[in-house]
């Protein structure tokens, strides 16, 4: 959630190895030893093989840091098929990537804790996880320094993403049975997400709709996501139900449930139907009513406790820019009639 609300799913996302070289500070030198069925790999598919528990990535960026070594000299050309008689020392360094799993002290707006999760409301601004230019100060960061427990986790227990300026509730898991039932129910889409939203343009027609459009990577804006025809293009299927709630001659609020995950999906999908959220100026909304993120805002979140088997359902209150916006625009909420 790289997101207004997007899913971790699957293993590859949690196996990264922000904490395998503790806080960042160790490093460690390994000797691979080449097996016959080797020969000929290109080196970068070796490293991969041999050091399995490190993304291709993170390998990649020690190759080029010099941290290889091929019988004895610093290498890095990926590409050079092995033989059996080479000798490949690699010294695993901190990266950022391995110094951002660290704990911060960060005040958080716990609502809910137990001894297998927390629900937080989020405030707008805070990274969720570690990413180039915030490798320190997010969410992750906190829960650590929040729960020592964190440091066994995977992401620390987080389950699924907002955006860095989008607010309101995330679930996240403090045992590792709790985050696999919790990241299996958000696949399922048993995990209900639902979300308050400020368009530009007057609404018009039905006041209930759904935006069934697959989703995926713009192919001429690289940094923004993109309604695309599933055929032609690496898209994702992405359902989001919107129910109007009120309009004014400025713009509209709205109430969206997720359906799926996917990667600014709400922010898409109203962009789609030329109502692009308050203050989203990457798919074309404009900062206005005081806004200067976009207005988005996860209210309600509800799910079974994967533990005790509880139905729980949480709402948080809108931040005071989306409220004031509301009042410039002459729109009333209250959280508890939706």
């Amino acid at each position: 959630m790289k997101n207004s609300g997007q899913i971790i799913s699957g293993t590859s996302e949690f196996d990264d190895p922000f904490h395998l070289l503790g806080t960042g500070t160790d490093t460690q030198k390994r000797t691979l030893v080449l097996q016959a069925v080797h020969h000929g790999w290109r080196l970068d598919h070796v490293l991969v093989g041999l050091v399995p528990e490190f993304s291709r990535n993170y390998l990649q960026q020690l190759m080029e840091s010099g941290a290889v070594c091929l019988n004895g000299k610093p290498f890095s050309k990926a590409a050079y098929r092995v033989k059996m008689s080479d000798q490949i020392c690699i010294e695993l360094r901190p990266t950022p990537q391995t110094q951002a799993f660290k704990a911060e002290q960060l005040a958080l707006d716990v609502v809910y804790a137990d001894d297998h999760l927390l629900v937080i409301n989020k405030p707008a601004g805070l990274v969720v996880h570690p990413a180039p230019g915030h490798w320190s100060g997010t969410l992750m960061n906190a829960l650590l320094g929040l729960d020592d427990h964190a440091f066994a986790l995977p992401r620390a227990g987080i389950v699924h993403r907002l955006d860095k300026d989008t607010s309101g509730l995330m679930v996240v898991a403090r045992q590792r049975s709790v985050m696999d039932a919790l990241v299996q129910a958000m696949a399922a889409r048993e995990v209900k997400r639902q979300y308050v939203a400020l368009a530009h343009g007057v609404w018009h027609g039905p006041v209930q709709r759904v935006i069934d459009a697959p989703i995926g990577r713009d192919p001429v804006h690289r940094l923004r996501m993109a309604v695309l025809d599933e055929a032609r293009h690496a898209a994702k299927a992405a359902r989001t139900d919107i129910l109007h709630l009120q309009s004014s001659d400025n713009g509209c609020m709205v109430q969206c449930t997720l359906h799926t995950g996917r990667t600014h999906q709400i922010r898409v999908h109203l962009a789609s139907i030329k109502h692009p959220l308050v203050g989203d100026t990457l798919y074309g909304g404009h900062l206005t009513a005081g806004m200067h993120r976009q207005a988005l805002h996860a209210y309600r979140l509800a799910f079974v406790h994967p533990v005790s088997q509880q139905g729980m359902v949480f709402r948080a209150d809108l931040p005071s820019d989306m409220v004031g916006a509301l009042d410039d625009w002459r729109l009333n909420y209250n959280v508890n009639q939706i």
